[in-house]
């Protein structure tokens, strides 16, 4: 028994240095079917920051076309052009490959196109068929009727509703207003159905000359949205501003500090979700309405190819996107109505 303790002992002792010395050369050796890379560090690092980003939070502006005359709209009515219905569906489902979780349908007014049957058979798609953990969908709300919610409301995580004033008379003066309906008014039902129907509610507004002095803590609060996105007055050359523009946008630009007076005067509302120039121009993934990514780092809105003729890793390079900038200004956040937890 002596003798065979001792030699387990100088069997365990051999057994302990044979591991050790296999960790240490897993260490120092690529793994197996790895090619060991020549390359520099820093020549590699490069590589890593020109790789394509992720796809994760997709805005998709399916169409041009708008029933309000927005002054500062950076996304005017060039084209009338939509996709077929099955072809917009063909590229939510690459960009779901490629990684999406979040698509926010915008335009344009979405609910423009067929009654917002369009939009509203892509919001089934994409929740029911994808299972994206986010379906969203901009608006500015005069088109949105209660049988839509009936339809389709239990696939839409968050309805976002622009407002820029509660000002009637401003609205107008920006060009959301419509006749004899009250956009404000308006507002307050389509809160009312989100919360009928499950719906986060989330508010968009631009502040431009107009608005920039005016005070919105009492009637944000009585709305109280899950988010209330707040946006700085943006040019973007072609869009609102230059010789080929739709729109004249500079009477309505606002400076930095104009806007952070506008802040500072809103800071106790708990949504509060503020977007500088700086923060909005590359920390968003932009799809026309031929699927094609714009790259505004210059200012402009410059397409790429269509992700659906050379996939979305080509066409996603040539973005601009800044993927980095999305993570700092909080792109990233609760998106799906399954994990909020709301007072419906």
């Amino acid at each position: 028994l002596s003798l065979g303790r001792a030699v387990l002992a100088v069997l365990r002792g051999q057994l302990s240095a044979l591991c050790w010395n296999l960790t240490l050369l897993s260490l120092s050796l690529p793994f197996p079917g790895w090619r060991r890379d020549s390359k520099p560090r820093r020549e590699r690092e490069q590589e890593w920051d020109d790789a394509s980003p992720t796809p994760t939070s997709v805005n998709y502006h399916f169409t041009r076309q708008c029933n309000y005359k927005c002054g500062f709209c950076f996304h005017t009515a060039k084209t009338s052009f939509v996709l077929p219905l099955e072809e917009a569906k063909r590229g939510l489902a690459m960009l779901k490959e490629a990684g999406m979780e979040k698509i926010n349908f915008s335009g344009g007014e979405p609910f423009l196109q067929d009654r917002g049957e369009f939009v509203g058979k892509l919001v089934k798609f994409c929740k029911q068929e994808l299972k994206l953990p986010s379906v969203s969908i901009v608006s500015n709300g005069s088109l949105i009727r209660q049988r839509w919610f009936k339809m389709y409301g239990e696939y839409l995580d968050i309805l976002a509703i622009s407002c820029d004033s509660f000002d009637e008379d401003v609205n107008v003066l920006i060009g959301r207003g419509q006749g004899k309906k009250n956009h404000v008014e308006n507002l307050h039902k389509l809160r009312q159905w989100c919360r009928e129907y499950a719906v986060a509610f989330k508010i968009n507004s631009v502040i431009n000359r107009f608005n920039v002095e005016e005070d919105m803590n009492e009637q944000i609060k009585a709305l109280n949205p899950v988010r209330w996105k707040v946006f700085q007055c943006l040019l973007i050359e072609g869009e609102n501003s230059g010789e080929d523009a739709l729109r004249e946008a500079e009477k309505f630009v606002i400076s930095n500090e104009d806007f952070e007076r506008f802040l500072d005067r809103h800071k106790d509302v708990s949504c509060l979700v503020p977007e500088s120039n700086e923060k909005m121009r590359d920390s968003y993934l932009i799809l026309d309405e031929y699927m094609r990514f714009l790259n505004c780092r210059n200012g402009r809105k410059e397409p790429s190819k269509s992700i659906l003729d050379v996939g979305v890793e080509a066409a996603i390079k040539f973005s601009g996107f800044d993927e980095k900038m999305f993570l700092t200004r909080g792109g990233k956040y609760v998106w799906s109505k399954a994990d909020m937890k709301l007072d419906w």
